[in-house]
């Protein structure tokens, strides 16, 4: 029927994530040597750039032999997802040794997917609102919830804490990833943007008409030598989300 959209299956797919992929096949290929090649041309040109032929071509083998260990690029890229993930923390308890217990480790975590997000910047275009379930994400998941274990809080409660937390560190990271593209497309660093507009933005913007604008705009110029800071924007807003989660950890266990 036209216009019907491919079906995945379940059983194909977590079969796949979960199953071993150090045995190679008849090509001398493997799942492990098709996911690196994969997060290579990511990593250097973005996942538009990840495509089956581009894939085999870099491993210097046929597009159909990845057919046989990999069935598609959705599958692709959620063995790209879940590789990435992979060694993001060295056991499943490192966040919770954080020395200042569930804020320091809820800091500690929101501090790797930062870094996770400048190594990998591709996965903010490929991670959406249906988790990959591979092992190393629901390791990853456990591993970032065991620190508010305990606290007196709902397991949804935990749950959404991480998600408001994880969710602050995808938007500022990928504010960054737009920084960054900026810079690349314009050849200019933000200080060479800012003096090339300003000149012509002050003959425009009537700082009578917008007091507070042109105020509070200058102040963040200024202090950030650009017209936004996504680091100084992580720090700021995570601050803020856990004197919230405090408020609530401290209400449970009153």
């Amino acid at each position: 029927m036209a216009g019907r959209k491919a079906v995945t299956d379940p059983a194909r797919s977590l079969g796949l994530l979960w199953g071993s992929h150090a045995r190679p096949g008849r090509s001398g290929l493997t799942v492990g040597a098709i996911v690196t090649a994969a997060m290579d041309l990511a990593d250097a040109d973005g996942m538009a750039a990840v495509s089956m032929r581009r894939v085999a071509d870099r491993l210097g083998v046929g597009a159909m032999s990845l057919y046989t260990h990999v069935p598609g690029r959705t599958d692709l890229a959620q063995l790209m997802i879940d590789t990435a993930f992979a060694g993001l923390y060295a056991d499943v308890d490192e966040p919770g040794r954080a020395p200042g217990g569930w804020r320091d480790a809820l800091e500690f975590v929101a501090t790797r997917n930062w870094e996770l997000y400048r190594r990998h910047p591709w996965l903010l275009d490929v991670l959406g609102t249906r988790p990959v379930l591979g092992p190393n994400t629901t390791l990853k998941y456990e591993a970032e919830l065991r620190p508010l274990d305990g606290l007196g809080l709902t397991d949804v409660e935990m749950d959404s804490v991480l998600t408001l937390v994880l969710t602050h560190v995808t938007g500022t990271a990928r504010a960054l990833a737009g920084v960054v593209l900026a810079r690349e497309e314009s050849g200019m660093t933000d200080t060479e943007w800012w003096l090339a507009h300003a000149p012509v933005l002050t003959t425009l913007i009537d700082a009578d008409v917008f007091p507070v604008a042109s105020r509070v705009g200058s102040a963040a110029g200024e202090q950030h030598d650009a017209a936004a800071d996504p680091a100084h924007a992580l720090r700021f807003g995570l601050d803020r989300i856990l004197d919230g989660v405090t408020t609530l950890v401290t209400s449970r266990q009153s």
